[in-house]
């Protein structure tokens, strides 16, 4: 049997979150490894009805062949939204894409060539690192701090591989970390894409989540030379089901992005767009969005304290003001998996820190819990097991 596949893809191997998951098909797993939105956040009914809606009145558009660069009213209420928040620029433009998962994708498929480099915070999403090794790049993480990516590191990474193409960050409430980069390296990173000639593309899936504390500046407001590529998504904020996100930039690159497109999905699905526009335009989006934040704020606090009460002290753990993550670090003596093997066979189920290396061979001491999946008494009680095996285990 022929089983050669392309230099692309042999190195790919299954995403480790995925492979986590397959734990949690026994009901009596109780995970926090998945990044899904609450159950209880999803407007089921408004959407059945504007759906309804849709097949009433324009059943043929929704059905039908449509272009690749987006449902002309979901992009133009994109173009006057953004241009409000100050990121929509002079020059730019926006491609509707299958997720921002695609959105992601496809920068590296219209700027990378095999070989090129691509630097990324360290830990970084398992999603986006497995997309751009699917093109043959060559990986580079910066360490993070509390503050975001450390700037002189992300200047020496920089000096060190000349065939840097982008820099990729989520600079609000990080996935994996639940980390926000501050103004101060935000406008640092900008400084430094413009310095070595690079983009910077922003992936910005969980801006709207933010449960406390003030906004920060996106780096796509702070740009005025077309360096950053914004990867935005309605998937944390609608449902990630219908698979509607945008990239937005310089239209040159937009235009190069929504031919790479038509080359593997011809367009996004029309329906979800026709759908996410009734949403925007017909609901109050606001009042949506802090039902949200009041769902998000209420289980990270309820996680938290839980693990703050139930952890030994001596394991780090951030803080997120937003999001749907919670990272924790065990002391260097410990060995992460092994804990993280031990937990699922309790019954909880963790994403090991490993998985979100840019260097996959790296050895990592932390790990991922979700807070916005489970129930709130599957929180109680994880945290609770979380807390006694770490009792038993960590000596």
């Amino acid at each position: 049997m022929l089983k050669e596949f392309s230099n692309k893809v042999q190195s790919l191997q299954p995403s480790a979150i995925r492979e986590i998951l397959k734990f949690t098909a026994d009901p009596t797993v109780i995970s926090f490894a998945a990044g899904n939105p609450a159950p209880e956040a999803f407007p089921t009914d408004v959407i059945a009805k504007l759906s309804a809606d849709i097949f009433a009145e324009e059943p043929i558009n929704a059905l039908q062949y449509s272009i690749t660069e987006g449902y002309p009213k979901l992009r133009e209420w994109l173009r006057d939204d953004l241009t409000k928040k100050g990121m929509f620029k002079d020059g730019d433009n926006i491609v509707i894409t299958s997720g921002a998962q695609q959105a992601i994708e496809t920068t590296a498929k219209i700027l990378c060539n095999e070989g090129d480099v691509i630097i990324c915070e360290d830990p970084a999403f398992i999603g986006s690192l497995n997309a751009f090794r699917s093109y043959g790049v060559k990986l580079v993480g910066v360490p993070m701090d509390s503050d975001g990516m450390i700037m002189d590191e992300l200047e020496a990474a920089l000096k060190a591989n000349p065939t840097t193409k982008f820099i990729y960050t989520i600079p609000n409430f990080q996935n994996p970390t639940g980390k926000t980069t501050t103004l101060e390296r935000r406008k640092q990173m900008l400084e430094l894409a413009k310095k070595y000639g690079v983009y910077i593309v922003e992936d910005n899936p969980y801006g709207a989540l933010r449960f406390s504390g003030e906004d920060v500046t996106n780096i796509k407001e702070l740009d005025d030379s077309k360096h950053v590529l914004y990867c935005g998504s309605f998937s944390k904020v609608l449902a990630p089901g219908l698979r509607v996100g945008y990239l937005l930039g310089d239209a040159e690159v937009i235009a190069k992005a929504t031919v790479g497109l038509q080359t593997s999905t011809v367009h996004t699905n029309i329906w979800a767009q026709m759908l996410t526009y009734r949403f925007l335009t017909t609901v109050d989006f606001d009042a949506h969005l802090a039902k949200l934040r009041d769902i998000y704020r209420n289980k990270c606090k309820l996680m938290l304290d839980g693990l703050k009460a139930e952890l030994p002290d001596f394991i780090e753990l951030t803080s997120p003001e937003g999001g749907l993550f919670i990272w924790g670090t065990l002391p260097e003596k410990y060995n992460m998996n092994e804990f993280c093997t031990e937990v699922v066979h309790r019954k909880v189920a963790l994403v090991p820190g490993n998985a979100f290396s840019a260097d996959e061979s790296a050895v990592s001491h932390s790990f991922r819990m979700n807070f916005s999946t489970p129930t709130d008494e599957q929180i109680v009680k994880g945290v609770q097991i979380l807390g006694q095996a770490a009792r038993e285990i960590l000596k």
